[in-house]
């Protein structure tokens, strides 16, 4: 071997053993955890729960960074044009799959531009209202929405959001129109509900339980088809006549497209740790939130269920002709 081959073999021999460094030491400094929506709103309460866990696995920090604006487009932006390194992830619900169908002009892909990490927990919602709100069960909201109509006020955390979406579908069901207003997350249009400045809400549990125990708020039901245990005198509005009448809120950890893959490992072992750690588990049962099975928390699982939602909202959201842009 002559000493030109010898030096390249070498060079390339000491570019390798540097990758293999670089990515057995991540992480070297903090790592941000991009969240979409307002501080204090359902997704952003998630985040901060797993991060704790999540940083003490991985013997970093991890940091919620609040991107709000667009349903969340802004941060999903933001993540997909990030440097593929591991130091900026991504948490975020159904919203990456509604999306495609709710923007005509969309800055990403969720199916090209990013790394998937996993599935994190689903999320039932409580369709609320205001604490002196005239109607006190659901029958008596059907009958006072059917009379008052556009008068009354249909809060929401902004075009695209998951309460602007079950709005959408409540307002179909039952057949009226309401005056929507949106608002720069979920946390802003909760405290709307609270000092009476709008009439009704739909939001995550992860928000609403305390704020129904404590009869903050008024709750007609939930949005799923079984009542939930921590909550069982609320009946669920498919009980109550809106006959399949389904939103669970799922969320998602994402990378931007590129991160290198032993990062991936390294960020979806720490997530599935946050997700069995006690203190998250009973926070997150209080909740009435359903953390996902364990091989849902997997690159593979989140994959499949984005695709899977895709194909189930975009014919639903085309034919309403609904568009955030």
């Amino acid at each position: 071997m002559n000493r030109f081959l010898k030096t390249l073999l070498a060079a390339s021999l000491a570019a390798v053993s540097f990758g293999s460094a670089a990515q057995g030491a991540f992480p070297e400094r903090q790592v941000s955890l991009v969240v979409p929506f307002a501080a204090g709103g359902p997704t952003d309460v998630v985040a901060r729960m797993i991060a704790i866990p999540m940083g003490k696995h991985l013997g970093q920090t991890v940091v919620v960074e609040n991107a709000v604006g667009a349903g969340g487009t802004i941060a999903a932006t933001k993540v997909a044009r990030a440097q593929p390194n591991g130091y900026t992830i991504f948490l975020h619900h159904m919203g990456m799959s509604t999306a495609p169908a709710l923007y005509k002009k969309l800055q990403f892909d969720p199916l090209k531009d990013f790394e998937y990490i996993g599935q994190v927990v689903d999320v039932p919602m409580t369709l609320l209202a205001r604490k002196d709100f005239p109607a006190n069960t659901f029958q008596e909201l059907q009958a006072h929405l059917k009379r008052e109509g556009n008068k009354v006020s249909l809060a929401n955390a902004g075009l695209g959001a998951v309460s602007h979406l079950c709005g959408l579908l409540f307002m179909s069901a039952m057949g009226v129109e309401l005056t929507t207003v949106p608002f720069s997350g979920t946390g802003p249009a909760m405290n709307a509900l609270l000092g009476s400045q709008v009439d009704l809400l739909c939001d995550q549990t992860t928000q609403t339980v305390p704020l129904i125990k404590d009869q903050r708020v008024k709750v007609y039901g939930v949005t799923v088809p079984k009542r939930l245990d921590v909550l069982p005198n609320v009946p669920t509005l498919d009980e109550q006549g809106l006959k399949g009448f389904e939103v669970k809120v799922w969320h998602g950890m994402y990378a931007p497209k590129g991160t290198p893959q032993p990062v991936i490992e390294k960020l979806n072992a720490a997530l599935r740790v946050a997700m069995q750690d006690p203190e998250v588990k009973k926070r997150l049962t209080d909740l009435s939130s359903d953390i996902v099975p364990m091989d849902k928390i997997t690159p593979a699982g989140l994959r499949t269920h984005l695709e899977a939602e895709i194909a189930k909202w975009g014919p639903v959201i085309r034919k309403a002709g609904v568009y955030a842009d």
